[in-house]
């Protein structure tokens, strides 16, 4: 068994407050269990950071459909990417809201130039990309 090692930190008491209420609704029963998990995330994160490695995962973009021309700036953009495109997902948030869920597959750099492609065009409120090693 590894040998456990005790340290303590100094934080925020805000952002203390928010990390308890983060532990209570993921369910954790302590404060230790849930900064593993967190430094675990972050390691295997930046493990995979190669740029070159291969990836899945999705992109995740609301945006508003009243902007002229925007559907087909993003569809033109997709069509450019269609080898790293598995599939996508349209939904209608509200009267002004769309979101569109791309899921994607290929290396980090060509994932990452594609969301960043997609979510810098006008009209696009938020983009995001989750990547699964």
């Amino acid at each position: 068994m590894d040998k456990v090692i005790r340290y303590g930190i100094s934080i925020d008491k805000e952002l203390q407050q928010q990390f308890d209420g983060y532990i209570h609704n993921k369910g954790y029963s302590n404060r230790s269990e849930a900064i593993r998990d967190l430094i675990r995330e972050k390691i295997i994160s930046e493990e995979h950071r190669d740029l070159q490695s291969q990836a899945r995962g999705s992109i995740s973009l609301v945006y508003d459909h009243h902007v002229p021309e925007l559907s087909s700036k993003l569809t033109d953009i997709q069509h450019n990417f269609q080898g790293s495109i598995i599939s996508s997902m349209h939904v209608h948030l509200d009267h002004h809201n769309c979101m569109e869920v791309i899921v994607v597959k290929g290396s980090i750099k060509e994932l990452e130039q594609l969301s960043n492609a997609l979510s810098i065009i006008k009209g696009v409120k938020t983009g995001k990309l989750t990547l699964i090693y």
